[in-house]
């Protein structure tokens, strides 16, 4: 069995930005990216209560590298990757923290949001650099964004900004601004607002409100 994280890295393979905004873990290094990125770069993304969990490893290896830990849900709802899988019993996740294994709570069965990506056998792998976070605790524009506003604005591109002056070089792009104005990446545009395509083409943040229809600005509700 093959492991595969995407968006992972060892430490030494990649460099750390300069300014060390990349979020880490014992080796695991992990780019910066708002949930929408998250959401559009995942092949999965599920609401799911976790209800169990054991360590499996591949039968033709001894390694303790290559072992996972097999996390056993309960699917409540699938945001994304209707067209590979109809149901998920099981998501897996390294058991070293240093190969972007991610630790769950199995013992009070919490919900979670999980995103991740298939391997080849239809297994669904799950690991740091994924956007995993407990259903609870997510705010409700976000939940309301994972129906709809992520996958309009999947061909839109989000820029972050760390410093000034940033401004943005195409017109299907938003700059994410939340490092610069509160020294989070988890401020009000990564938690409220999803970056959509207008019906012209350009692509701007929208916050709350009903579901978008015509030519969308930057607006919130009041």
């Amino acid at each position: 069995m093959g492991v595969r994280v995407p968006g992972c890295a060892l430490l030494g393979l990649v460099l750390i930005l300069a300014l060390g905004l990349e979020e880490s873990a014992e080796g695991c290094t992990c780019m910066a990216a708002h949930p929408q990125e998250h959401f559009c770069s995942s092949e999965i993304v599920i609401r799911a209560k976790i209800t169990g969990e054991k360590i499996v490893s591949p039968s033709n290896s001894s390694s303790p590298y290559m072992k996972m830990i097999q996390y056993e849900i309960k699917l409540i709802k699938m945001f994304k990757g209707f067209d590979k899988v109809k149901d998920i019993q099981y998501v897996y996740t390294p058991v070293f923290s240093s190969l972007c294994g991610v630790k769950l709570d199995s013992s009070n069965k919490v919900q979670y949001l999980l995103s991740g990506s298939m391997w080849s056998d239809g297994r669904v792998s799950i690991g740091l650099c994924d956007f995993n976070e407990p259903w609870d605790s997510l705010p409700m524009s976000l939940k309301k964004n994972l129906n709809y506003r992520y996958q309009m604005g999947c061909d839109c591109k989000i820029s972050t900004c760390y410093t000034v002056p940033c401004s943005t070089t195409t017109d299907n792009e938003c700059l994410w601004t939340d490092w610069l104005l509160d020294n989070s990446l988890s401020g009000e545009q990564a938690r409220q607002h999803a970056c959509v395509k207008r019906s012209n083409g350009s692509c701007s943040w929208y916050r709350g409100g009903p579901p978008p229809e015509k030519e969308l600005l930057d607006m919130s509700d009041p």
